[in-house]
């Protein structure tokens, strides 16, 4: 139980910034191009209470690090409220709607960064260990974990909104049809062990780009 309380401690704050960050910059990006919805409603804030989904970011997440710490192995996996955007309010729609969706993975990818260099810092510093460089190395695999996750060509996922822009308009529309059942598939791969074999590659991208950092 100890070890559990320790867990969540470290995983707690760049959990917060992750998913904030990740749909605040939705939020913020959709605004540039054209459709304020977001900001209306709150959500280009870096409160974390505005994002939080109290299943996808504290119950799933905290679920699957009490599982590893009995069982181990497995990505922490999680949502937040998704950030209401109104596509049909960007300047151009179809064409928007690809930088709007990069721009969650984008601010993951960012963070992980900063959270490289923190940890640089911190060893330069001679810090090889402790809650704080533990903390950073956490930071960087949250959100590179996220960023993959997100990347994924599944609607309602960023990569499915990438995918639909850039598709042909028949072929947009005809994909769209999937995105009811798109939190189901990523659900059904996360059960059966796909998820991980799938992300695992696109997280190993991540980290060689991180490197350059450290």
């Amino acid at each position: 139980m100890e070890d559990l309380i320790q867990t969540l401690a470290l995983y707690a704050i760049p959990v917060l910034l992750a998913i904030t960050l990740h749909e605040a910059a939705h939020g913020y990006v959709a605004k540039l191009f054209g459709d304020p919805t977001a900001s209306l409603a709150g959500r280009v804030s870096l409160n974390p209470i505005r994002h939080i989904d109290p299943i996808g970011t504290i119950a799933v997440p905290i679920g699957i690090l009490a599982m590893s710490s009995l069982f181990g192995g497995g990505f922490l996996f999680g949502w937040a409220k998704p950030v209401p955007v109104d596509f049909g309010r960007l300047r151009r729609p179809k064409q928007d709607m690809l930088w709007v969706a990069l721009a969650g993975p984008g601010a993951n990818l960012l963070m992980a960064i900063l959270w490289a260099i923190s940890l640089r810092l911190l060893f330069d510093a001679g810090e090889r260990s402790g809650f704080w460089f533990e903390m950073a190395r956490v930071g960087i695999q949250i959100n590179l974990v996220l960023m993959a996750l997100n990347l994924l060509p599944i609607l309602p996922l960023d990569g499915g909104r990438v995918l639909f822009s850039l598709l042909p308009n028949r072929l947009a529309w005809q994909y769209g049809r999937i995105e009811p059942y798109g939190m189901l598939i990523v659900i059904g791969l996360l059960a059966t062990g796909v998820l991980s074999t799938v992300l695992t590659p696109l997280v190993a991208l991540g980290e060689q780009v991180i490197r350059l950092f450290l």
